[in-house]
């Protein structure tokens, strides 16, 4: 089967390295590549892709018109999913993409354009009904909260923190323990004590995990149009 895309970047340059390392893959198919809101909106009317690539920050404001897209197709076209690439590891650009839930949606940051695996990836799991989270996001939010005090993160042990880090990048189980070299069962054990730490309770459905996780290290101060920093 093969996913039909659409991509939505103003830069040029950007928007055609998207194209390219996309189009590489025997699967994929660019069927429109937009640069601004307006177009990548029709687009999406026309061509009824699988998956929305698209640029957090684009015409006609430059704001966050790739997640209030996001958050529109939740409602027109929810079968659709959306990868977000940002230059910006925002709290609050990612609190607001997964406001109404993970399943089929996922936020990179720009650098991983020039990974095609990573960026693939992404689009395929968005497309199979899961989420995925940008690592070095995970690491800024936690990295945040670790510095107060009054967190439940700075209760996590280090290990427990690289659990985290994997469970919100929407991974099962057997994927974590194959990346921190754990068995299942002590997998099963740090996510227990995680979310009994973070007051989350324990959630079968990762997609409802990488949501209430990704929540809790987002609820900073900030709305959406003010990013926290560039990378």
């Amino acid at each position: 089967m093969t996913l039909r895309i659409v991509v939505g970047e103003d830069n040029l340059f950007v928007r055609e390295g998207i194209t390219r390392l996309v189009s590489g893959a025997p699967d994929l198919e660019i069927v429109a590549a937009c640069e601004d809101l307006a177009a990548l909106e029709a687009s999406v009317e026309e061509t009824d892709p699988d998956v929305v690539l698209t640029d957090v920050r684009m015409p006609p404001t430059s704001t966050d018109e790739g997640i209030r897209l996001a958050r529109a197709l939740r409602e027109s076209h929810p079968d659709v999913g959306v990868v977000v690439l940002s230059q910006y590891s925002a709290p609050g650009y990612v609190a607001a993409l997964f406001e109404r839930g993970s399943d089929r949606r996922a936020y990179l940051l720009k650098e991983r354009v020039r990974d095609r695996a990573t960026l693939v990836g992404a689009v395929r799991s968005v497309a199979a009904g899961s989420s995925a989270v940008d690592p070095k996001i995970i690491e800024v939010l936690v990295a945040a909260r670790l510095g107060d005090a009054t967190s439940p993160l700075s209760e996590l042990t280090s290990r427990e923190r690289e659990v985290l880090a994997e469970i919100a990048e929407g991974k099962s189980n057997v994927a974590i323990g194959d990346s921190l070299f754990l068995t299942k069962r002590a997998v099963e054990k740090h996510i227990n004590s995680i979310f009994m730490k973070l007051s989350l309770g324990n959630e079968a459905d990762i997609s409802r995990r990488v949501k209430a996780t990704l929540m809790f290290l987002a609820a900073v101060e900030r709305e959406p149009g003010q990013p926290a920093g560039r990378r």
